[in-house]
């Protein structure tokens, strides 16, 4: 059975949009699928990233800003590193996240704009990731402060977490990006 997918231009200004804020241009994707092949979370969500690219390229619309992917992209680099016309998909979800955010798209289940903002928190005011300060801000904002309590010791005794805070972090140059961020307002311009 073959699927039609109806060109509109509110569709097609998605794709002009997240082309612009990225700075990728879709088009030179070859669907090759390097970049899901090696995505650490294909296998946990429904859209991998070969298949949102693939979406916006058919000029899908804002049910694109819904996809799980949108939230669960690591930004890890691994599909950049992968991909043979170097499209950062990374840079695609950031474009997208920064969408669904501005249009009240459904958020996933749990809260990830909220563990994303608690973990651009820490980095902003520390200069690095600093987990356990991560950790607190979400369980403020989500009000689950049990749930995963038990794994504490057992990430503490391993070494996986530290107490105390990253040392050694050019916290000015950290501060600055930050502060370009919000003036570009995530454009990368």
């Amino acid at each position: 059975m073959a699927i039609t997918i109806k060109k509109n231009s509110a569709a097609d200004s998605i794709l002009r949009t997240v082309e612009e804020r990225s700075g990728i241009d879709l088009g030179a994707c070859l669907q090759c699928r390097k970049c899901t092949s090696g995505c650490p979370v294909s296998g946990s969500i429904q859209s991998p990233p070969s298949e949102v690219v693939r979406r916006l390229l058919m000029c899908a619309g804002n049910e694109l800003l819904k996809t799980d992917l949108v939230w669960m992209c690591l930004t890890c680099g691994t599909c950049y590193a992968r991909c043979p016309m170097k499209i950062d998909i990374a840079s695609v979800m950031d474009a997208l996240r920064a969408m669904a955010l501005e249009k009240g798209a459904a958020k996933p289940q749990g809260d990830m704009p909220l563990f994303n903002r608690e973990f651009l928190r820490t980095v902003e005011s520390s200069g690095r990731s600093y987990d356990l300060s991560t950790i607190i801000g979400y369980k403020i904002g989500t009000k689950d402060f049990m749930k995963d309590a038990d794994k504490f010791p057992a990430m503490l005794k391993k070494g996986k977490i530290a107490l105390l805070p990253p040392s050694g972090a050019d916290k000015q140059t950290v501060k600055k990006i930050f502060s370009k961020a919000r003036k570009d307002k995530g454009t990368g311009k």
